[in-house]
């Protein structure tokens, strides 16, 4: 019985001691938030018009709706009066059609509201949880993401009203922030080879591939065949696995550092740093833009069904978890400054042709070359924000990776926001290729990264300076005498 303790209290340390397992952890985390995050997309709009509408949920046919009662003028006839006054089958039918367009409309703003709740709230909290991983380390406040993550979750599954569920879509987002602010320092922390890291980095964003990928058909057909609270359910129970995960390896407490922190004023004061979180801002504004504004336009062009515009996304998540695993690695070994750069000049061609299309079929090039170039970015800017922080300030990673996750949450929260004004203005074309120039525009900027100044090189650049101000104040002295 000892020996069977000992062997088990040795695997156990050994578990602890694994820097892949800390990768899977951190994976999982991101996998579970964006899961819960998608999985709501096919759920929230039709759960909010039926519970608003309880007679006629959207799913009602015709013949289950009770008919529309006009007044009828005494004297005149009824059933199959010709006198117009009582209205046909058909007339019931487009009143019907009329009326749940104009509610859904209506309800777009809300739901839209809703959504981005969770990107504004995340935006809000970084800048909190950056600097709080300095002082007690990474894994409470990556413990403390599950555990709001968790309530969220239980939230969605339960709730029945647009106000608890605009709490719980709140509270994801500051769970969201906990967990992606502290997973990606830990492992910035826990890699400190730059070819490691961008390794770990890219199999930690498939994670989050993979959530976006599987999040709205699982969302959706849970929610056909089984229910709303289910998926959920589902969700939480995946959470406190990982929940359990944390607590056996990471083993949450208050961990201290020695090395002095940099502030988060110096980092976003730091123009490389700035220009690496400018990108993944930028990558991720056009796919932001698409998410409310493609549907709607292949409907309108396409006459397309609702499966249609649920499956127009599938390529770019696929090539998208491609390329974070592909440019991981191979972005270090080329220079993640060019990966970064060919991956806006894709984006922008994507987005280009995007409007081209008059079939879905068509849509499913430039669809997986947008996710395969926003993974390209995203898996080779990452990394290169943790490198910045090593030869330019202090291997302290908290506040530059709540500056990364805010680059990211930016994008989703410019893209949503004005995708319907611009489109109403300018329309869907020009707003497509508008983002597509100023990704062209961006694209240069990344040059700068291909060979940062050092710290050092920073202190003898300003040494040099003075020495130079000394020589020549000497020698104009000299001169004089």
């Amino acid at each position: 019985m000892v020996s069977v303790r000992g062997m088990f209290e040795e695997w156990l340390k050994r578990c602890r001691e694994s820097r892949q397992l800390v990768v899977v952890i951190v994976a999982i985390a991101l996998l579970l938030d964006n899961m819960l995050l998608t999985t709501v997309v096919p759920i929230i709009p039709e759960f909010l018009y039926d519970i608003q509408h309880p007679d006629q949920p959207l799913t009602a046919t015709i013949s289950s709706v009770p008919p529309i009662e006009y007044p009828v003028p005494h004297g005149a006839m009824t059933g199959n009066s010709t006198n117009g006054t009582v209205p046909t089958w058909e007339q019931r039918e487009a009143t019907l059609k009329k009326e749940r367009h104009d509610d859904l409309v209506h309800e777009t703003v809300a739901v839209g509201m809703m959504f981005a709740s969770k990107a504004v709230v995340q935006l809000m909290v970084n800048p909190i949880v950056g600097p709080l991983t300095h002082r007690i380390g990474y894994s409470i406040p990556m413990f403390t993401g599950f555990f709001i993550m968790f309530i969220s979750t239980i939230i969605f599954a339960f709730g029945r009203s647009y106000g608890v569920l605009f709490l719980a879509r709140a509270l994801q987002g500051i769970g969201s922030s906990c967990s992606t602010v502290s997973g990606m320092g830990m492992l910035a922390e826990r890699y400190p080879d730059d070819k490691e890291r961008g390794n770990a980095m890219g199999i930690a964003l498939g994670g989050l591939a993979l959530g976006v990928l599987i999040g709205p058909p699982f969302g959706g057909i849970m929610y056909e065949f089984v229910g709303k609270t289910a998926p959920f359910l589902i969700l939480s129970a995946l959470a406190l696995g990982d929940g359990l995960l944390q607590l056996l390896l990471l083993q949450p407490g208050v961990v201290t550092t020695d090395a002095d922190p940099p502030s988060l004023k110096s980092l976003v004061m730091d123009p490389y740093i700035i220009i690496a979180a400018g990108a993944i801002t930028f990558a991720n504004t056009g796919i932001a833009m698409l998410e409310p504004s493609l549907p709607i336009w292949m409907m309108d062009t396409m006459g397309a069904g609702r499966w249609k515009q649920g499956v127009t996304f599938l390529p770019a998540s696929i090539s998208y978890l491609i390329g974070t695993n592909l440019f991981g690695p191979l972005g270090h070994r080329m220079g993640r400054w060019l990966a970064a750069m060919i991956g806006l000049i894709v984006i922008g061609i994507c987005l280009m042709i995007i409007p081209t299309a008059r079939d879905i079929n068509h849509l499913i090039v430039p669809n997986a070359g947008l996710g395969f170039a926003i993974g390209m970015v995203d898996s080779s800017m990452m990394p290169e924000l943790g490198y910045l922080v090593d030869i330019r300030h202090t291997a302290v990673y908290g506040s530059v990776y709540a500056i990364g996750d805010v680059a990211f949450c930016l994008g989703y929260t410019i893209g949503p926001a004005l995708s319907g004004t611009l489109v109403n203005t300018i329309g869907f074309e020009w707003m497509l290729f508008g983002t597509a120039m100023l990704n062209f525009l961006y694209a240069p900027l990344l040059y700068f990264l291909r060979s940062p100044p050092t710290k050092e090189e920073k202190k003898s650049l300003v040494t040099g300076e003075k020495s130079s101000v000394r020589y020549i104040t000497y020698q104009n002295e000299a001169e004089e005498e």
